[in-house]
């Protein structure tokens, strides 16, 4: 599952501690209250208590490429086995842009500050480092006025502890097939190649990596709100920032002030994670074909056809001939997919990857390459997003260890949507051979008066995230609220395009206003067909070419 990117218009810019204490951990701090429950509850308690004390040494920040000024960086402390507060503690990453205390509307008016909001992008595997940065954008300007915007690599990515499955500089295999209906042996292959990467995780990791998992996110963000200095955290999560913003929300209730839910997985605990990943698959079909919709309505710009069956034949020999002869000897037919895939978390990929298809076609293959190609300058981030991916999505759950169940399943449904299906299975394979133990899906619930009021957001097509997740999750989240874009599919719509769903955004964080129940947006507008290489709108950050993350 894919981190979900901020919309802007700027792509440049990518620019409690405890009575009773398990052997081996730290003293209570002074003046802490007392907690009782597992081992791991009562870790949190001690690692919150000492990073409240500590707090957060911000500073300049020497390792984020193009930060302004007013973005500080520091680091906190966590341990890695909450069950062993005082064993082996690692480091995350966080980065701070102050509140600005100014009303983008009124310059006389200074603007109460309310507190930090801390923000993840989703993945697993997700770096929400860059967050703050969005301050400087016309839509979150208002927000950015009453909150110091906070970021943060979670355990396992970037320089926060990171993981690692294989090297780097074996990562992106590319030229490479991707077959809708595989072959006997070309099973086999990947059956070989998943258990290869399972087990690389486990030799470059060792022991802990069974702690890289969404129970330990989510306490490592309570440990984060308390070194903020933060009584009560306020967060957005995007994509599978959702779930262990759920998770969150379920073990710490009495915790959160409030919480915005941006294209919500569907938390029950049957769905983690492989259900949610087949259904994904089926709903990536869906989008599939509105974007060639779409391609079909402009054939007058890209001449890919009028319907979506001849969209799908000129893609489809493109597929062909990038199997006979890859463009510029790199991007072949899962490199054509993969780039095709983005366009289905994001509309605004659309004008640019149907002129990519359309200029292949006619003969000039540099759009294509440009797009499509691995980028092997960023090897070793794709590499630790996509280890840290697999490390959560592997450990959170049990998943079918016997091929033939995979094999039966998506069989089945590559029948009736073969767009993604199998990539998806191949992508989360090394899960049926991994070597670290498994935990048990948490029931996310919360009873009446528990939680203060939560704001879900929802696009009505979304494929990462399916529609029914949004919904799933505000059946299990007392009192939450959803807000819906209607006949839309983009994947992560704060702060984007959409006013309306920008308007109930708004009102929540600033003044705590949610609509009743359920409320709705119009769609925002499609992308505008273009014959460049340039979409009108881009997010802040291009996902990572070559293998993709899901979530």
């Amino acid at each position: 599952m894919r981190a979900a990117a901020l919309h802007s218009a700027a792509g440049a810019l990518l620019l409690t501690a405890l009575a009773l204490v398990p052997a081996g951990s730290a003293p209570a701090a002074p003046g802490a209250p007392a907690v009782h429950g597992t081992a791991e509850q009562r870790g949190t308690a001690v690692a919150a208590a000492r990073a409240r004390e500590a707090g957060i040494d911000f500073g300049k920040c020497s390792d984020v490429k193009e930060a302004p000024g007013a973005m500080q960086c520091g680091t906190v402390s966590v341990p890695l086995d909450y069950a062993r507060p005082g064993g082996k503690q690692i480091e995350l990453t966080v980065t701070r842009v102050r509140a600005t205390h100014k009303d983008p509307h009124n310059s006389k008016r200074r603007v109460r500050r309310q507190g930090a909001l801390v923000y993840n992008p989703g993945g697993p595997g997700g770096d929400g480092r860059y967050f703050p940065l969005v301050g400087l954008l016309p839509e979150w300007k208002r927000i950015a006025s009453a909150y110091d915007l906070v970021g943060y690599s979670p355990r396992g990515v970037g320089r926060s502890a990171p993981l690692s499955c294989e090297d780097p500089g074996h990562f992106f295999k590319a030229p490479s097939q991707a077959p809708t209906h595989p072959s006997e042996s070309y099973k086999q292959e990947r059956i070989a190649q998943a258990k290869a990467y399972a087990q690389g995780c486990a030799k470059r990791s060792g022991s802990g990596l069974k702690q890289f998992n969404s129970l330990n996110n989510a306490r490592d963000l309570d440990v984060l709100r308390a070194a903020l200095g933060e009584p009560k955290l306020t967060f957005m999560g995007a994509s599978y920032g959702t779930y262990f913003g759920a998770l969150y929300a379920t073990m710490f209730p009495s915790h959160v002030r409030r919480m915005v839910f941006d294209s919500a997985v569907n938390p029950a605990p049957e769905q983690i994670w492989y259900r949610n990943n087949l259904d994904q698959s089926a709903a990536f079909e869906s989008r599939w074909t509105d974007f060639r919709q779409w391609i079909a309505r402009h054939d007058d710009v890209y001449g890919l056809g009028k319907t979506v069956a001849t969209v799908q034949h000129s893609y489809a020999r493109a597929s062909a001939q990038l199997a006979a002869e890859p463009a510029g000897g790199k991007v072949g037919p899962a490199e054509l997919q993969a780039a095709f895939l983005s366009a289905g978390y994001y509309d605004d990929y659309w004008p640019k990857r149907a002129q990519a298809l359309s200029a292949y076609l006619k003969g000039d293959p540099k759009p294509l390459i440009e797009q499509a190609g691995p980028a092997t300058e960023a090897a070793a981030e794709a590499e630790n997003s996509n280890a840290v991916y697999t490390a959560v999505e592997c450990n959170d759950a049990a998943w079918p260890t016997d091929f033939k169940v995979w094999d039966r399943d998506n069989t089945r449904l590559a029948r009736v949507a073969p767009f993604e299906t199998w990539d998806n299975a191949w992508m989360n394979l090394p899960c049926a051979y991994w070597p670290a133990s498994r935990q048990r899906p948490l029931d996310v619930r919360t009873g009446p008066g528990e939680l203060p009021p939560t704001l879900i957001l929802a696009a009505e097509r979304d494929a990462a995230t399916p529609y029914d997740g949004a919904l799933e999750m505000q059946r299990r989240l007392s009192g939450s609220v959803l807000v819906t874009e209607r006949d839309a599919g983009t994947h992560g719509i704060a702060g984007g395009p959409n006013k309306c769903v920008n308007g109930y955004l708004d009102a929540y964080l600033l003044e705590g206003r949610t609509p009743d129940r359920r409320a709705s947006c119009a769609p925002h507008a499609e992308p505008k067909p273009s014959s460049g290489d340039r979409a009108h709108r881009t997010p802040l950050k291009e996902p990572l070419k070559g293998k993709a993350a899901r979530g």
